[in-house]
């Protein structure tokens, strides 16, 4: 399963973004990660292809996650941007059923990571 990731880079606090990823195949969850600077990674979005979305508290109201089952493609729409956003974003996928969709453990398959930089 190869994953392509886009979308990222540099933007001033209070501005937008928004990250896509593509998978070469089917799948139950996509979503992101990140892991800013002398920071742990940590859990973003995800949804499954039935449409159900979780999101982190830190991003609530601000992110939204969509996905296009046809072109197998995941969304990550990013607003009022704040500089603790700063981070690498990494799309992740899962093929088969999990319960915990926000989970690190359950995602086998992630993409090479693309870089959000907020700037104040």
């Amino acid at each position: 399963v190869q994953l392509q990731a886009s979308g990222g880079g540099l933007v001033q606090a209070g501005g937008s973004l928004r990250l896509s990823c593509a998978a070469s195949g089917r799948t139950y969850a996509m979503g992101w990660f990140r892991q800013g600077p002398g920071k742990e990674r940590e859990f973003v979005a995800a949804i499954t292809s039935g449409g159900s979305a979780d999101y982190a508290d830190s991003v609530k109201g601000r992110f939204t996650i969509a996905r296009d089952n046809a072109k197998n493609t995941v969304y990550l729409q990013m607003d009022s941007l704040k500089p603790e956003d700063t981070a690498v974003y990494y799309c992740v996928i899962r093929i088969s059923y999990a319960s915990a969709i926000s989970l690190s453990d359950n995602y086998k398959y992630w993409g090479q990571g693309t870089q959000v930089t907020v700037s104040s």
